[in-house]
């Protein structure tokens, strides 16, 4: 990787260009390799300014590939699972790198729809409804209220949801990344982390849609009392009670 004196790192673009997946190969063949090569991907100066030393991180080939798109170099090593190595200089700037300029943005949009669905939906469920069922005249605006956070999770919160999901789905799909949960075969992504409750609550969501009285009593309204947004009327008693379960 590295030359003489006056031409540091001249292979490391044809290294890479060469063998786009050096560290993939490194992972499984010659682990004893790689530090090696991560040395030598950091030149140090000789010489000492104010207790330090100048450093240059050639970094580019860990974080992108030739073609602009995203290095595979981080989940490699990653999934290799060598902890020592992980903290090599160069990896753990790079993977801050990553973190901080592009991935925590799309982390935090990810959480913040669910746990902004769950917040609506627990508030919804739990809190508002609260003696709701017995359709006082007095409710009204708490019905409304429950009406709207239940817009709110039909409309906009299990659509994006729905979407994440298929989108990862579609991903694990073609890279043929599967795991296999009793005698099903199913995305890899489902079992990473928090995934699971998120599936889980997709999977709640459209039978709450399904159940819920009040569309019910919107759909079939005869012989309900009258009320704005009732949810007792006679197309809401056989669902009521599985709704409320």
């Amino acid at each position: 990787v590295r030359a003489d004196r006056d031409r540091y790192y001249f292979g490391v673009d044809a290294l890479f260009e060469r063998h786009p997946d050096i560290i993939r190969m490194l992972c499984a063949e010659a682990p004893s390799l790689l530090p090696t090569l991560f040395d030598g991907l950091i030149w140090r100066s000789r010489f000492i300014e104010q207790e330090g030393r100048k450093a240059i991180y050639f970094l580019q080939h860990l974080i992108v590939k030739s073609d602009g798109t995203f290095s595979q170099a981080i989940e490699w090593m990653s999934a290799h699972g060598n902890p020592h190595l992980i903290r090599h200089p160069i990896l753990s700037y790079s993977i801050d790198l990553v973190w901080s300029h592009v991935a925590i943005f799309g982390f935090f949009r990810r959480k913040a729809c669910l746990l902004v669905t769950i917040t609506v939906y627990t508030v919804s469920q739990s809190i508002l409804s609260q003696g709701l069922h017995q359709d006082l005249p007095n409710h009204t605006s708490q019905r409304v209220a429950v009406c709207v956070c239940r817009c709110f999770i039909y409309l906009f919160a299990l659509p994006v949801l729905l979407w994440m999901h298929f989108s990862l789905a579609r991903k694990d799909v073609s890279k043929g990344a599967y795991v296999r949960i009793f005698c099903a075969k199913l995305p890899a992504h489902i079992a990473e982390g928090d995934s699971t409750f998120s599936v889980a609550l997709c999977c709640i969501l459209p039978l709450m849609l399904v159940l819920d009285p009040l569309l019910h009593c919107l759909l079939r309204p005869e012989g309900g009392d009258g009320l704005l947004l009732a949810e007792r009327c006679p197309a809401s008693d056989e669902v009521l009670h599985q709704f409320t379960f």
